[in-house]
Parts: structure tokens; C-alpha cells; sequence
């Protein structure tokens, strides 16, 4: 049993990343909130470890810090979680803003991750929202860095194809992805480039916050 990974960094991507530890190529699938804090290719960086073992595959999932998978493993105790969906609620907010959620009840919030329902909300509150002081307790304190800048024109670039690419693999329909990068780019006209992580982490925001307002 796999539960901690050091190696280099070969491949990543929002929601996957390759670590080379000792001339084996790891696949390991990862939130959102692993790949910001994730160090750049071809350099070395360590993972927590849970490994998922079915009579048909054998599944790794990393996470940057031991708060992370335990909840992860929180969120898969949930009547009708699995891994996957798991890492995609993971990847729909904020570590300390999905903690806050649950702890609140917060259904709104929940429902606009990809593959949450309503019934699925409301049994993570139900049965987690008791269970999550310590993690509440020691709440990160690394803060978002600010946003990059980006140009006001109506057409994508191709760091803006790669956070669309990212939205739509992590759930997101095509159009409220475009209108999120739409939005993130409009607030933020200058400069010339854009940064994929920041970018990417705004848009986020963005879709939980506005985009899925209506549903």
C-alpha cells in the first residue's frame, strides 16, 4: 500500500501528474488544489498517498497536504462518494471554503461542483458537518497570490485554451467555462499574459460563484 511518493515531477496537469521515483513513472490523479501547489516539471516534490484498490484497477491519489486526504477520505465515506467524484468536489472550492460549506450546510455552494446534486449536498452536510473540526482548526494559512493580468479582447489565447481544456476535463460545461475566462480576463485588462494557475483558479471561483447562480 502506496501513502507517500517522493520524486520528480515528469507530467502534470489540474487534475493529474506523472512523479518518476526511482525510474517508475507514478500515474496519480490529483485536485485542483494539489496542482497550485505543486512544484514544476522536472523537479522533485513528495505527495501524501491514498491508494485505491478494486478487484479491477489500482487507482493513486495525491495530495500536497495530509489535510487534503483526509478529506478526501472524508468526503468518500459519504453514502454514493467515490474517488473521482471526491477529487472533483476537491477541485470545486477552496480547501478552507469547501470545510466552511459543509461545517454551514452550506447546499448552494455544493451543488454547483460538477456531479454534486442536491441529495448528494445534503448527505455530505449530514454526515460530515460534526466531523470536521480539527481540519477547520488548522486552517492553511498560505494565502491566494494576486491575480494575473490579462487583455481585454474578445478572442482566447493559448494559455486561456489550456484553463478551458482543464474546466471542461474537471466537469464544467464548454460555455459557462468560456464565459468564466470571459469574466477573468474583462476585471483584469492589464498586461499581456496570462498566468495558467491563476487564471485557472479564478475561474473557478468564478463558476461557483456566479456562473451557476440559476441553478
Amino acid at each position: 500500500m502506496i501513502a507517500y511518493l517522493r520524486g520528480t515531477v515528469r507530467f502534470k496537469r489540474p487534475n493529474r501528474v506523472v512523479i518518476d521515483a526511482g525510474g517508475v513513472g507514478y500515474d496519480v490523479i490529483i485536485p485542483v488544489s494539489t496542482f497550485y501547489g505543486l512544484e514544476e516539471e522536472g523537479r522533485e516534490a513528495a505527495l501524501h498517498i491514498h491508494t485505491h484498490v478494486r478487484e479491477d484497477a489500482l487507482a493513486l491519489f495525491g495530495f500536497k497536504t495530509e489535510r487534503e486526504k483526509i478529506l478526501f477520505e472524508k468526503l468518500m465515506s459519504v453514502s454514493g462518494v467515490g474517488p473521482k467524484l471526491a477529487i472533483t468536489i476537491l477541485s470545486g472550492l477552496e480547501l478552507d471554503e469547501m470545510i466552511a460549506a459543509l461545517r454551514k450546510g452550506d447546499l448552494v455552494s455544493l451543488t454547483h461542483i460538477p456531479g454534486v446534486g442536491r441529495k448528494t449536498a445534503e448527505r455530505l452536510v449530514l454526515e460530515l458537518r460534526d466531523k470536521l473540526d480539527l481540519l477547520a482548526a488548522s486552517s492553511s494559512e498560505a494565502s491566494a497570490s494576486e491575480p494575473s493580468r490579462h487583455s481585454a479582447t474578445g478572442e482566447f489565447r493559448g494559455e486561456d485554451e489550456d484553463v478551458l481544456s482543464a474546466l471542461v476535463n474537471l466537469g464544467y460545461n464548454r460555455s459557462n467555462a468560456e464565459a468564466a475566462v470571459r469574466e477573468v480576463r474583462k476585471n483584469h485588462p492589464e498586461g499581456p499574459d496570462g498566468d495558467f494557475e491563476q487564471v485557472l483558479r479564478i475561474s473557478l471561483r468564478l463558476l461557483a460563484r456566479k456562473f451557476f447562480a440559476a441553478k
